[in-house]
């Protein structure tokens, strides 16, 4: 690899230090002026049309000077005059001034960037088909290059060299004095290098020191080598391929190819497969872990310090006074958990005992950290970079104060270590008498209730308003007041998301618990929509269906109560982010697959009354911390007896791009309206994308019936890898794929061909059983 290095590196000098061959028309001569009121054309485009150049919005009326990808769906930008200086929409300009110089300005004149380019050199700007925004002289020789100061991403041909560092947020990737490519967090509170892997030596990393140059490259075909050892290779590694290596706002370093016909981006290598091993991504105090994919917790006796950013981190829910005194504290064990960095003390080897006394005797220690195969312990100071995961062989152990609840401990799972036990035994006692003081009194209640609903029930003359009122109390439904879900939900601040029938709002109750409260909209018109859905509601229980807590009814006010599921919904994951957070891998795909199809044959199958959706769509199934599908939205649901084979409708109901060709066709609605949606839904899981946004290689897009007949064809040929999505990189199970699409392909056929939902739940689960990815 050191023979090439030179080479590339000679390559790609002498097409920098070259003359340009951009054409006239791909250029900007001297005194032109730009306005940022025309930013929707951009000023300069390369050669082959790969790239542009111009104005990009970056906000409500903020703009950045970037060069973005023209062929991609969401402009991908590779480069930023002015990354942390956005000029206003209105009177903002970039000038290309007679003496060679570069300038940005903003609306009232100020000058926000400008090349720093000495004057009298440039005679014409150009965007170059490399990516390369280059000023050359009267002779067409580069005298500056955008390819001297990256942003956020590498190209091909572009060095990155001792001088050049790619920057994202607090993270940022760099040669540092010891020769060696690195990622650093620097963050406001601490900085700390992860990459590469800082438990191991250099060398064990597979790198070395023993260089000067500290040059990297990534070359035409997918290979980006460095100077240190470095050596990386693209899953799809050849030429006539678009590639870029970007650190993302999540620290991870990515090599991403360009696939064309869908004009989305494929990993195809990345630096951290295991996303906790970024350091600063949950901040201080807080644990990174895969549960099954990655999240942030608190460190026990600590909580979130802003509930909308996890990267501000978990600050102490106490005092932290201990003194000097071992009785007024505690150590709680949590296993397979470690912080990088930070150690107070090292000791190896000793034991547990010793480990614990020498935490103990160090005022500033918060915890320490126990390896019991090497007897190594770590006295902690700080708390970063946490993780927790099956790999850590030991664990961390937390000093908190003796008077924190016990509750709070149990709920983590974890282990005390002190030496009072008789004041745990005395704790435990009190616990267990109000335990049974408490199932006392509940028993008592339970059965006053029922003598007053059986004694109402016998009354003719009491109201029907009344009883039901009774009905619902034992089927643990709670009536609550508007005034209550309205400050349950602070006024209705925060909107969760639109449902055909409602708004749904984020609430807490009682301090505690997390609800989202769906408030009816046009509720004077739909009284009898609303009962009817409550009597649902009332008899719904299922695993794969969101919970009801309870209702509000008060004139025009009517609401109904949810359970709060956290992990938004299936559209989030699917369409919305290339976050490693939100990605969904195989397994888990095929789960939602199923779990969606067995709460859909709950609802035509086996509730009472015969309950359609209407309004299946990846935005109503929401997803559990595990990965558990949670139906939502049955405001749209209506119901029929047994004995009727259709629903009568007044107008059409859904979204489009999921509704059945029944709807517009006036035809009588049944439960296979649902079974449609559901094989669109089923489609876009397997191919990761809106079947509604498909489009063909020049752009234009496709119908259904062309999408059908292309799915047939890869099904007749018995391969369907082609349609997967391609952020998987073909860790997939081919045969639960092929029956998905089989599936799908079913469900949206003719009417009376479609299968049931029964008839899918059993098809998935003949496949469940294969190998997963």
């Amino acid at each position: 690899m050191m023979k090439t290095i030179p080479y590339l590196i000679l390559f790609s000098s002498l097409q920098i230090m070259a003359c340009s061959s951009a054409s006239p028309e791909h250029t900007l001569g001297t005194n032109s002026f730009l306005s940022v009121e025309d930013y929707e054309k951009p000023f300069l485009i390369s050669p082959h049309n790969t790239f542009s150049f111009g104005f990009y919005e970056v906000g409500h009326n903020a703009f950045s000077l970037s060069i973005w990808f023209t062929n991609t769906i969401d402009k991908t930008v590779v480069w930023v005059a002015n990354p942390n200086s956005p000029v206003n929409g209105h009177g903002s300009k970039l000038s290309f001034y007679l003496e060679g110089n570069l300038v940005l300005s903003d609306g009232k004149g100020s000058i926000v960037w400008d090349n720093k380019m000495m004057s009298g050199q440039g005679s014409r700007v150009a965007l170059l088909e490399t990516g390369n925004l280059v000023i050359t002289d009267s002779k067409d020789c580069v005298v500056w290059q955008s390819f001297d100061s990256p942003t956020d991403t590498l190209l091909p041909l572009q060095l990155l060299t001792k001088d050049k560092r790619l920057v994202s947020g607090y993270y940022s990737l760099y040669y540092d004095s010891d020769n060696v490519l690195q990622l650093k967090y620097d963050g406001p509170e601490i900085s700390s290098i992860y990459w590469p892997n800082p438990y191991y030596s250099i060398f064990d990393n597979g790198r070395t020191t023993y260089n000067s140059s500290r040059i990297g490259i990534l070359d035409n075909t997918g290979h980006f080598m460095s100077s240190d050892g470095l050596n990386i290779v693209a899953s799809d590694s050849g030429l006539g391929i678009n590639r870029r290596l970007t650190i993302n706002q999540d620290g991870n370093l990515r090599l991403y190819s360009l696939n064309t016909l869908e004009k989305k981006w494929t990993v195809t290598w990345e630096a951290m497969p295991q996303i906790c091993g970024v350091h600063g991504l949950c901040g201080g105090n807080s644990i990174c872990e895969y549960s099954p994919s990655p999240r942030c917790s608190c460190a026990l006796g600590y909580e979130m310090v802003d509930l909308e950013n996890w990267s501000k981190g978990c600050q102490l829910m106490f005092t932290n006074n201990y003194g000097q005194v071992v009785d007024h504290f505690m150590f709680v064990e949590m296993q397979q958990v470690d912080f990088h960095g930070f150690d107070l003390a090292y000791n190896m080897p000793i034991s547990l005992e010793g480990c614990e006394k020498i935490c103990s005797a160090m005022n500033s220690c918060v915890a320490y950290s126990y390896r019991a195969g090497h007897g190594r312990c770590f006295a902690k100071g700080q708390l970063f970079n946490g993780r927790k995961t099956p790999s850590i062989t030991g664990s961390t152990y937390f000093k908190i104060p003796k008077t924190t609840n016990i509750l709070i401990v149990k709920q983590y799972g974890l282990t005390c270590r002190h030496n009072n036990t008789h004041e745990m035994h005395q704790h435990l006692e009190k616990l267990l008498y109000y335990y049974i003081c408490a199932a006392i009194f509940g028993g008592l209640e339970l059965i006053f209730i029922t003598i007053a609903y059986v004694f109402l029930q016998s009354k003719q003359n009491i109201p029907k308003s009344v009883l039901d009122g009774y009905e619902f109390m034992t089927e643990h439904f709670k009536k609550f007041s508007y005034r209550e879900l309205k400050e349950a939900t602070g006024n209705f601040k925060e909107e969760l998301g639109r449902g055909g029938s409602g708004v749904f709002y984020r609430g807490v109750l009682d301090k505690k618990r997390v609800v989202a409260v769906k408030r009816l909209t046009n509720a004077t018109k739909a009284e009898e929509e609303f009962q009817a859905e409550i009597s649902v509601i009332g008899r719904i229980n299922h695993i794969n269906l969101v919970r009801t807590w309870g209702f509000c009814s008060e004139g025009k006010h009517k609401l109904l109560v949810y359970d709060y599921v956290e992990n938004e919904s299936l559209e989030k994951h699917l369409f919305e982010s290339i976050d490693a957070k939100r990605f969904l891998r195989w397994s888990q795909r095929f789960i939602i697959a199923l779990g969606t199809a067995r709460g859909l044959a709950y609802l035509h199958h086996e509730c009472l009354e015969w309950v359609v959706h209407c309004d299946m769509k990846p935005e109503n199934i929401l997803l559990t911390q595990d990965f558990e599908v949670k139906i939502a939205d049955f405001g749209l649901a209506k119901l029929s007896k047994r004995s009727c084979s259709s629903l009568q409708l007044s107008h059409m109901r859904g979204t489009i791009g999921y509704m059945a060709p029944e709807w517009a066709l006036s035809l009588p609605i049944n439960a296979k309206v649902d079974v449609f949606s559901y094989g669109i839904v089923l489609l876009e899981i397997v191919m990761g994308a809106r079947i509604s946004s498909q489009t063909t290689t020049e752009g234009e897009k496709l119908d259904l019936t062309q999408i059908l007949e292309a799915l047939k064809q890869l099904v007749a040929s018995g391969d369907v890898t082609h349609i997967v999505d391609a952020k998987l990189h073909g860790q997939f199970n081919h045969l639960q794929a092929m029956e998905m699409v089989k599936i799908s392909l079913s469900c949206i056929g003719e009417r009376n061909k479609r299968p049931t939902m029964d008839e899918i739940v059993k098809a998935l689960m003949a496949c469940s059983c294969e190998d997963k990815y």
